[in-house]
């Protein structure tokens, strides 16, 4: 009860500098200046009609993103912005992932699968006013291949520091619009993949005029143009008049950190943001019970999940240890924090997906199991490791402190002390991609509708590449490997089925994990909102809802 009265003491103060903050004028609030409140003041005027008829819509978020040029990075809250701001060659339809024609009207394939020729819209220009060729489609894949830094180019096409380029051997403009890729092995992902946001098409001008600081001076081709990052704040973006596609409804879109989920609830409540995500469970009824709010529930494609470190000296190396802390957590109770949005997983891909193998049993709950396992493993007197968690709440983990904390409660009864590590959101992906950690939470949003997006991705010896890695666990199993690539190159989908079905019981067995939850991520959105529509991807573009 201290905390939740300290947090509503925290957000009627906060309340009440919004409130000052919007009497202030407007042309100062919209000025380039450090004035600290000028945010504030767009905010409060959220998804009303400004003395010019334009609109804001405000969304409230739990952290801020990492950086704004998406071949970088790999975090949910990076790519929401990016998503306005580039295009990709081809995109998912509206609801789903089937890829459908964005910068490109219309591709074909050689019958080997090596060669992809794809035709290129004649009509679009750069945020910077450049006009958008093929050239730079191959300048964009030609800069992905310069470095680990790179860090989707890498997971996704197999690039690394003995094979920069990875599976994709060139890229050609064989016309003013027209580019053709060609691979070196047949990759049946590849089409899907070029939809993901990470593989937006940026303005060779802007990324040769700003260098290093490209990342926050983002200019791509898509419904929204970037205008302002006040960092661990707010990011501002401008509609673009000019979008080939379906022109945005909404004048102005501002991203703003707000870190507590009640926090942010109660800023939804009182006007000052139109959607928010990461909503504490217990607060979903109350958002239903609301005349002026409704409920979206994004469609679970995702995983939470406790990597174990697999890579680093100490009990987690063996396998016995890792399969007694799976045996020695409940899950049932576990999942009571998510309150009805999350269901438990037992493999590291959700059951939305094709190639989903339901025939993998959980390790369930057995404490005495557990101890015999650990002792055999030689440490039946007990045993100290790290837990690092993220403070901020994630779609796939709404409460990670509470998480932890019944995790670090649950091992002591098999004499398995837990000290927590809690990091900024920044903070703990730095860590964990290094392996500082013992155990570690963290979770994934599917990109593609793939298997090989969470098998090889977060799994393979591939990705566990210290300092970008996308495997956490540093698992690394030659059997999986030769299992993940070869369905990567197998274009029968019946076929694919059985190797992944295959890599998901030696995963099993092997236990890198302790596989959490799939969760339908919850966000509360006004009713003025029409037409918002989530992703299974995590992230959606903007240009379709509208403010009523």
């Amino acid at each position: 009860m201290k905390k939740k009265a300290l947090w509503m003491l925290l957000t009627v103060f906060t309340l009440l500098v919004l409130v000052v903050a919007g009497c202030s004028n407007n042309d100062e609030a919209n000025s380039e200046g450090e004035d600290s409140n000028s945010q504030d003041t767009t905010d409060s005027e959220s998804a009303e009609e400004g003395s010019g008829g334009s609109s804001t819509f405000v969304f409230g978020r739990g952290a801020d993103s990492e950086q704004l040029d998406p071949s970088k990075v790999t975090d949910g809250e990076s790519i929401y912005v990016t998503n306005q701001i580039y295009d990709t060659l081809v995109r998912y339809e509206q609801e789903g992932t089937e890829v459908v024609p964005a910068l490109a009207t219309e591709w074909d394939t050689s019958d080997d699968g090596l060669e992809w020729t794809f035709q290129l819209r004649d009509d679009v220009t750069f945020h910077d006013g450049t006009d958008f060729t093929a050239e730079d489609v191959v300048f964009n894949f030609e800069r992905w291949t310069e470095g680990a830094e790179y860090v989707y180019y890498g997971y996704m096409f197999g690039a690394s520091d003995e094979n920069p380029s990875g599976i994709i051997e060139n890229v050609e403009a064989t016309g003013d619009y027209e580019v053709t890729f060609t691979l070196s092995e047949p990759n049946a992902p590849f089409l899907n993949t070029l939809a993901m946001p990470p593989f937006g098409i940026a303005s060779p001008d802007a990324i040769e005029e700003h260098g290093d600081d490209y990342f926050k001076n983002p200019v791509g081709t898509g419904p929204f143009i970037f205008e302002e990052w006040k960092q661990d704040d707010s990011i501002t973006l401008s509609k673009n008049e000019d979008y080939f596609g379906e022109t945005a409804k909404v004048d102005t879109v501002i991203f703003r950190v707000i870190p507590d989920n009640g926090a942010r609830f109660m800023e939804l409540q009182s006007g000052s943001i139109d959607a928010m995500n990461g909503m504490n469970p217990q607060d979903i009824q109350q958002a239903e019970d609301d005349e002026a709010l409704q409920i979206i529930r994004r469609p679970s494609m995702n995983v939470s999940y406790m990597a174990m470190n697999t890579d680093k000296e100490g009990p987690l190396k063996d396998k016995k240890v890792r399969q007694a802390i799976n045996l020695a957590i409940d899950k049932e109770k576990l999942l009571s924090l998510f309150e009805g949005i999350g269901k438990p997983a037992k493999n590291p891909m959700p059951p939305s997906l094709w190639g989903y193998n339901d025939d993998v049993e959980d390790y369930g709950y057995d404490v005495e199991e557990a101890k015999s396992l650990l002792a055999e493993a030689g440490y039946g007197d007990g045993m100290s490791i790290t837990l690092y968690t993220m403070s901020n709440p994630r779609p796939y983990l709404p409460q990670p402190k509470f998480a932890a904390q019944a995790i670090q409660e649950m091992l002591k009864e098999v004499n398995v002390d837990v000290e927590i590590v809690e990091n900024e959101w920044d903070s703990h992906l730095s860590a964990t991609e290094n392996g500082d950690h013992d155990m570690a939470f963290l979770g994934w949003t599917g990109d593609n509708g793939d298997p090989d997006n969470f098998l090889y991705v977060l799994l393979d010896k591939d990705n566990a590449k210290k300092g970008s890695a996308g495997n956490i666990a540093f698992y690394k199993n030659d059997e999986l490997h030769d299992i993940l690539k070869q369905a990567q190159t197998e274009l029968d989908q019946e076929k694919r089925v059985g190797l992944y079905e295959e890599a998901q019981e030696i995963i099993h067995e092997d236990a890198p994990w302790f596989p959490i939850a799939h969760t339908t991520p919850p966000l509360a959105v006004k009713k003025e909102v029409q037409n918002y529509i989530p992703h299974p991807t995590g992230s959606e573009p903007f240009n379709y809802l509208e403010l009523n």
